[in-house]
């Protein structure tokens, strides 16, 4: 049920080290005040407050890349096009000069992503999902968005040099490009699409099935493809646009772009694609070719042996896989050695049976295939990292903090550097710089991408980006953690946000607003979106009440792990009594409780609704009602029979416990719900189920369907958009809150 960000970086061995600034045993988890605090009431007085119109205009980072000297900064951004509808992605480019530092528009297509330098810094290399006729400068490539055409065009590889000049693409094809990385000495990229098929195969394919479906049987998988810069550059130069098929040329040939080399094949998808800094290695992370996550054998690395330069009559190299294990790898980087790559798991477990834990980091051998972790005493979860010389540097949660620290090696505890409360994330490191970009935000300081000159001087930073200006000149609530403790003696933590001007008032009307995964966790960050919209929610009156509920990270694998097998009523326990101690002391009102949450939030919140009345209005999204069919659906299988103590025929009385579905008939609440209707996480048909029994038994319930949208509402932003304005519609017309 979790939401994931990749951002993939390249480094080489640096010569340094840091002193450690406090042990992280030490750190408290407890902050009696987010930064903002201190603001005059005056000065808050004279802030405009935040409306939807803000908030959804606000632009969110989905990459940032430093450049390998660490004098220049690639970010890819997200912001709604209205007119449109879509999500636009485009980059831009940050760079040192004499004025302190200049941000420029690389791209204006709206469909640019996953940008990467060259190791020598002179391209930058990015997936782009354009028109074959949008060879235009990026002044004209919004034009071609206006295009009638249906059918989205597939992602492929286009340059643009840092220096300035228009973007070009250096590969085509019907086949998408899934993941590309550029060589040690960047002069090839190597790149990853489905087996491509001649003409002949495609057209046999279709003559005998014609629309109809082969689930699964129909799968193939995966090329790595070489391609020579040369190569690309004169054939740019000489005929810029797409080569089409000439007449009379063989329909045996497949479909690939010219002068490229077939490297290696497998009969897994490729999500993920990595050079060696030394050359002579290429990895990739493999995942099922339908991107369905229900076997860890299809999640795995693999190391391809790849040495100078690719030549046509290379046969091909068989990936030779490096880890097998029972744990869903993510975020696969080489180490400045050669010899290991790093990664992270955020499902499963690199060392023994499946068992979820925390986000921690690890890296392997690829000589021996030995794992290991890094930093093993760290309770918190490893939220994002870079190599950085022969060690690391790593944001990570504790509580509802997320700091930025360092590790020389695996055996040594991760140290703390000084930097501003909030959360650091998205870090990025180069091949040859001290320097680091970042994402940083907290409550009252919005989303900006910052350059330290070393992650030990991040209180100097400085911020790169000012997109999201407007929203830092609104009155944007204060907050704080806030702990109780659960009938089996266990402190729980989670967050409260008081609504502009009333920071720790009293007997409040209080939203209880659930998070997904369920390993994840709220704290002191700022976000704006249709997932977490605590800030909107606030401005609208509300006392916001985050609860990092047993499952959530931060707080130790042991706590995470208490999940299993009570995977809702355990959770809904702490929640429940978190709700209790603001009413004990006073800060919640009793009379106006409302909860919701989206994903498992929204599944915690089904199931909150069927053990209490309390709660006035509930607004809940994508999340199951029942067990057996949501594991059936889900594209994730393996979390939740973990969660629950085995597979439906494993565990049936569990199965049946653990489902709001059948306590249903205990629900009073007003219900609200969406969802996406080509959702494969959490399936449509788990909120026709739950519309139904309200229905049925005279509930007051709505159900929004957004066609197209996944589990992700990310393909249309007016979806998001009517979401969050209904659902405050929603609590305000059964929470009982007056109009702000």
């Amino acid at each position: 049920m979790q939401i994931h960000k990749t951002v993939l970086v390249t480094v080489i061995t640096l010569s340094c080290t840091f002193a450690p600034i406090a042990q992280t045993q030490a750190r408290s988890r407890i902050q009696t005040q987010v930064e903002g605090n201190v603001q005059s009431k005056a000065q808050n007085a004279a802030k405009a407050k935040l409306t939807l119109d803000d908030f959804f205009n606000s632009v969110g980072f989905t990459a940032l890349e430093i450049s390998p000297d660490g004098k220049e900064v690639v970010i890819c951004t997200e912001r709604a096009d209205w007119d449109q509808q879509i999500f636009r992605h485009d980059l831009w480019l940050y760079r040192d000069d004499a004025n302190g530092g200049t941000l420029i528009q690389l791209t204006q297509s709206g469909r640019d992503t996953e940008p990467k330098w060259s190791r020598d810094g002179r391209w930058i290399a990015f997936l782009s999902e354009r028109k074959a006729s949008a060879e235009k400068s990026a002044s004209s490539d919004s034009e071609s968005d206006s295009d009638s055409d249906p059918k989205e065009p597939p992602a492929q590889i286009y340059l643009i040099s840092p220096a300035g000049g228009e973007a070009f693409a250096v590969t085509q094809g019907e086949e998408e490009v899934h993941a590309f990385a550029w060589s040690a000495n960047s002069q090839t990229i190597y790149f990853a699409t489905r087996q491509p098929w001649t003409k002949t195969q495609k057209d046999g394919y279709k003559d005998e099935w014609k629309d109809s479906v082969q689930y699964r049987t129909a799968e193939r998988g995966d090329s790595i493809f070489a391609l020579d810069l040369a190569v690309a550059l004169a054939r740019h130069a000489s005929a810029p646009a797409r080569a089409e098929r000439k007449e009379g040329e063989s329909e045996e040939q497949p479909d690939i772009t010219p002068g490229t080399v077939p490297i290696a094949v497998t009969p897994l998808r490729i999500d993920s694609l990595i050079a060696s800094p030394e050359g002579g290695k290429l990895a990739f992370l493999s995942n099922a070719i339908n991107q369905r996550q229900e076997r860890y054998e299809d999640v795995e690395l693999y190391v391809v042996d790849v040495t100078g330069s690719p030549s046509s009559a290379q046969s091909l190299i068989t990936p030779r896989r490096v880890t097998n294990n029972q744990a869903l790898e993510l975020h696969p980087r080489w180490a400045s050695d050669s010899r290991h790559i790093f990664f992270t798991v955020e499902e499963g477990d690199p060392f023994g049976p499946y068992r979820d834990l925390q986000p921690h980091l690890y890296w392997v051998d690829v000589a021996s295939g030995k794992a290991e972790q890094w930093a093993k005493d760290f309770t918190g979860q490893i939220v994002s990292y870079g190599p950085y010389g022969n060690g690391v540097v790593v944001t990570a949660r504790l509580g509802t903090e997320v700091q930025t620290y360092t590790a020389a090696n695996p055996s040594d505890s991760l140290h703390i550097f000084a930097g501003k409360q909030g959360t650091y994330e998205e870090l990025s490191t180069g091949a040859r710089t001290l320097r680091v970009a970042f994402e940083y935000s907290s409550l009252t300081q919005p989303t900006e991408v910052y350059l330290a000159e070393g992650p030990n001087l991040l209180e100097s930073a400085h911020a790169i980006t000012s997109f999201n200006k407007l929203l830092a000149e609104r009155d944007l609530p204060q907050g704080k953690p806030y702990q109780w403790k659960a009938d089996d003696g266990t402190t729980v933590e989670g967050m409260l946000i008081y609504p502009p001007g009333r920071f720790e008032a009293k007997h409040l009307p209080l939203f209880t607003f659930i998070h997904g995964g369920p390993a994840d966790a709220d704290g002191n960050h700022f976000e704006a979106d249709w997932y977490q919209w605590a800030a909107l929610a606030a401005t609208n009156g509300w006392l916001v009440f985050e609860p990092n509920y047993r499952g959530s990270t931060g707080y130790g694998d042991k706590f995470l792990m208490q999940i299993v097998p009570e995977m809702l009523s355990r959770p809904g326990k702490d929640i429940l009594e978190g709700v209790d101690a603001l009413v004990k002391d006073g800060i919640a009102d009793p009379d106006h409780l409302t909860v919701g949450g989206y994903s498992y939030g929204g599944y915690m919140t089904n199931w909150l609704i069927t053990q209490t009345t309390r709660f006035k209005a509930a607004v809940t999204g994508a999340g199951a009602v029942e067990n057996v069919g949501n594991w059936g659906n889900d594209d994730m299988t393996a979390d939740d029979a973990y969660f629950l103590g085995g597979r439906p025929w494993e565990a049936q009385q569990r199965y049946h416990d653990e489902a709001a579905i059948f306590q249903i008939n205990k629900v009073k609440t007003p219900t609200h719900m969406v969802a996406g209707a080509d959702d494969i996480r959490v399936a449509v048909l788990e909120d026709y189920l739950l519309e139904h029994a309200l229905y049925s038994l005279g509930i007051p319930n709505k159900l929004l369907i957004f066609p197209g949208e996944g589990h992700s509402l990310a393909k249309n932003p007016w979806h998001g958009k009517i979401k969050v304005r209904e659902e405050l519609k929603w609590l305000q017309k059964y929470g009982g809150v007056p109009t702000q």
